[in-house]
């Protein structure tokens, strides 16, 4: 999961992915990165924070990173919340099999659409819906890779 600053989407999509794996007794692994690196180290936006605790997910464990180039290879699938990450990770990547495994996010909800998932760091009237895309779009990520 990865969004620009791993403070407000991309913890989202970490947590509610997570929350997802254990209801449904998955064995994955799910961590979330961000574009940039000004916010390496914090906790997610207290804004995110209180979406998900809103919805029964606790999002306080996670720790804003930078993606790596190391992180191109170790996981099988990297989903981008915007066109903007979406891009910036396909300039990482080095070969067919890194390009295959980036993806935007809101395509496994509704695929071919390439809807972004607003940032909503600069209001505060944007988390719930992301919060809502974020969960449709978990929703399809379990749905497509369990059946």
């Amino acid at each position: 999961m990865v969004c620009l600053g791993n403070i407000c989407r991309s913890p989202l999509a970490e947590g509610i992915l997570k929350h997802k794996i254990a209801e449904h007794n998955l064995d994955w692994h799910v961590e979330s990165r961000g574009t940039g690196n000004w916010h390496a180290g914090h906790l997610p936006d207290k804004r995110s924070i209180a979406v998900a605790r809103k919805h029964g997910i606790d999002i306080t464990d996670q720790r804003s990173q930078q993606i790596q180039q190391k992180d191109l290879t170790e996981f099988d699938l990297i989903y981008g919340m915007d066109t903007s990450n979406y891009n910036n990770i396909l300039k990482m990547t080095h070969t067919e099999e890194q390009k295959a495994k980036v993806k935007m996010i809101m395509n496994e909800h509704q695929p071919g659409y390439n809807q972004s998932v607003p940032d909503p760091y600069w209001g505060d009237d944007g988390f719930e819906m992301v919060y809502q895309m974020l969960d449709n779009a978990c929703n399809a990520i379990v749905a497509q890779y369990t059946s």
